[in-house]
């Protein structure tokens, strides 16, 4: 199996955060984790300052942030065509992440928008990125199970996946373990239904987890073929929504210390993941 690709969510872990983090402490942050070697990083969003009000600095945030000396790349979160226009602003942002939901009532708790609506803001985005050269990344939420009585079914996901391929281009998506309720079996074969009808899509997992089930959650993914992972460090973040307030991101720096003892592990330096974790740990207390 190859290396896997890890992607740091810090905007994932913050966002839930009520107390305004100072946006110094958001740069530093951030500039830490440029260091550490993953291949993406999830700084911040362009939404509504109402709907996500501590990410309302994300753009001061990016002209703080340092991308001498490192490999990793930045993505932001739109909900839109007016924060697709806004990212696409910044040269350091390489990567566009849009909510898609498969769910009709999640997609408008979500984005404030129908399924409908939705593609047609997907539809405007992905000619905005085109333009602007910039990539699209699809986290298609409810990737494995809905609470809101909505239809879902793997071949749902499958269905959507593939519309996302083959009519809209998308060449990143990432299936969403919105609210951490799916067990490893229905990951497991999601996955493998989604990779056998998508071949050349980079298909990815933005798994939530309670702290005794992420492992396990992983480990099907990865059986499955899935090579990209998010997580976010100290598992802090995950959906509003979830039921369970345990439930979180895959903490990055367990997930690490697995993918070594596993070969699967890109190039990671320990000590800067390190000092990151103790940064975490200073600015979220």
């Amino acid at each position: 199996m190859e290396k896997i690709k890890l992607i740091e969510c810090p905007r994932d872990a913050m966002q839930g955060i009520a107390q305004f983090i100072p946006t110094n402490d958001k740069i530093r942050y951030i500039n830490a984790l440029l260091q550490v070697g993953f291949d993406t990083i999830d700084v911040g969003s362009f939404v509504s300052p109402r709907m996500i009000p501590q990410m309302q600095d994300t753009p001061t945030v990016l002209e703080g942030i340092d991308m001498t000396n490192t490999k990793s790349k930045l993505l932001t979160i739109i909900g839109n065509k007016k924060g697709a226009e806004r990212a696409c602003e910044y040269e350091q942002i390489s990567y566009l992440g849009y909510p898609f939901s498969i769910s009709e009532t999640f997609q408008k708790r979500n984005t404030n928008a129908t399924i409908d609506e939705s593609i047609l803001r997907l539809i405007e985005i992905q000619n905005i990125c085109n333009r602007k050269n910039k990539t699209l990344v699809v986290y298609l939420s409810m990737g494995f199970g809905n609470p809101y009585g909505d239809l879902w079914s793997p071949e749902l996901v499958t269905a959507w996946s593939v519309r996302m391929k083959e009519e809209f281009d998308v060449k990143i998506i990432s299936l969403s373990d919105t609210i951490g309720a799916a067990s490893a079996e229905t990951i497991h074969s999601v996955f493998k239904e989604v990779l056998l009808h998508c071949k050349g899509v980079e298909l990815g997992a933005h798994l939530h987890a309670q702290p005794n089930q992420w492992q396990e959650k992983v480990q099907a993914a990865l059986d499955a073929g899935c090579a990209r992972m998010d997580g976010a460090i100290k598992g802090l973040g995950g959906c509003p929504y979830a039921s369970d307030s345990l439930t979180g991101n895959i903490p990055t720096e367990l997930l690490i210390e697995w993918l070594i003892s596993k070969n699967l592990s890109p190039e990671i330096d320990l000590e800067k993941l390190n000092s990151s974790i103790g940064l975490s740990q200073e600015i979220f207390n």
